[in-house]
């Protein structure tokens, strides 16, 4: 049997463990009460505001007289919404042709290198750090439609006409989302070359005395175990570019002819081009924009529960 004295001993441990939980817990939110306050103030806070302003008539920034849906009933029905919506999805459809795998492929050969791979991984990660303003008028002038464009030195070189590229309303969605994949390729490149890092080596020694080809490694043994992480920056790349808005911004301010006009751009004409009469429109697009993500988002952590499921 216990004593009281056994008994008196296991309270006061139960109530140390107790006190030492409850310091440990205050010390975490301490350390957390800045990040939390940030997230308030950058975050919460104006996504809050911009969905209940987007109910109401705004002098630029100022709140009015309470209106309903009319700021969602014009957006919803301006002549540009749909194609504005079209290019958008545009935007995302050629950035997942173009730039989804090829950073995988480039991580998984830098892997399988035997020799230089640091120098490799110098090289590509250049883009990165230049400055994106500078970078996106790089790509401006290397579009630029007459003779003294760098594309079009080089079709001269092979005895070709100079094309107009971003001029071109059926080629400046592709053009932009050239220059966002090889902003955004060495990001996505060095994240998939550290999950690499992390399969077992011996899956791959195993599937070579097997016979396995390069493909069937890849297929066999890499892709199970990169899955979550490619799903992620699937969805994670959908969202971005859905928000694409400085690239047209600056290498084509929307054009030609409104061809490269994405939501974002759009609710940033409304937001800063309007004189302020449009302030209500831009906060129901932002809102329209955050409930398609939303979906995109839900649909993510629904799919990435099947894939841990299933391992």
């Amino acid at each position: 049997m216990r004593t009281s004295k056994d008994r008196s001993a296991s309270l006061a441990g139960t109530r140390i463990g107790r006190r030492t939980r409850l310091r440990n817990n205050i010390d975490a939110w301490v350390l957390m009460l800045p990040m939390v306050v940030i997230l308030y103030l950058l975050v919460w806070r104006p996504t809050v505001l911009g969905v209940v302003w987007s109910f109401f008539n705004m002098k630029a920034y100022t709140p009015g007289e309470f209106c309903g849906f009319d700021n969602y009933i014009k957006v919803l029905s301006h002549t540009q919404f749909l194609p504005t919506l079209w290019n958008t999805v545009q935007y995302v459809l050629w950035s997942l042709v173009i730039g989804f795998l090829p950073p995988l492929f480039i991580a998984i050969m830098i892997n399988e290198a035997i020799h230089f791979k640091r120098g490799f991984l110098v090289l590509i990660y250049i883009p990165a750090v230049i400055p994106g303003i500078a970078a996106m008028l790089m790509w401006y002038f290397m579009y630029y439609p007459d003779a003294s464009g760098l594309l079009n030195m080089l079709l001269a070189k092979l005895g070709m006409e100079p094309y107009t590229w971003l001029n071109d309303p059926n080629f400046v969605i592709i053009g932009i989302i050239i220059y966002t994949t090889w902003k955004g390729f060495p990001g996505a490149m060095l994240l998939y070359y550290a999950a690499l890092q992390g399969v077992s080596s011996e899956l791959y020694e195993a599937a070579l005395i097997d016979g396995a080809s390069p493909w069937k490694r890849t297929w066999h043994v890499t892709r199970p175990a990169m899955e979550g992480l490619l799903l992620l920056n699937l969805v994670r790349q959908i969202i971005g570019v859905f928000q694409i808005m400085e690239q047209p911004l600056a290498m084509t301010s929307g054009g030609p002819s409104g061809a490269s006009v994405s939501l974002s751009y759009q609710l940033y004409q409304y937001g800063f081009n309007s004189g302020g009469k449009g302030t209500g429109q831009a906060m129901a697009l932002g809102v329209i924009i955050f409930l398609i993500l939303i979906v995109f988002t839900i649909f993510y952590f629904w799919l990435n529960k099947k894939v841990e499921d299933r391992y």
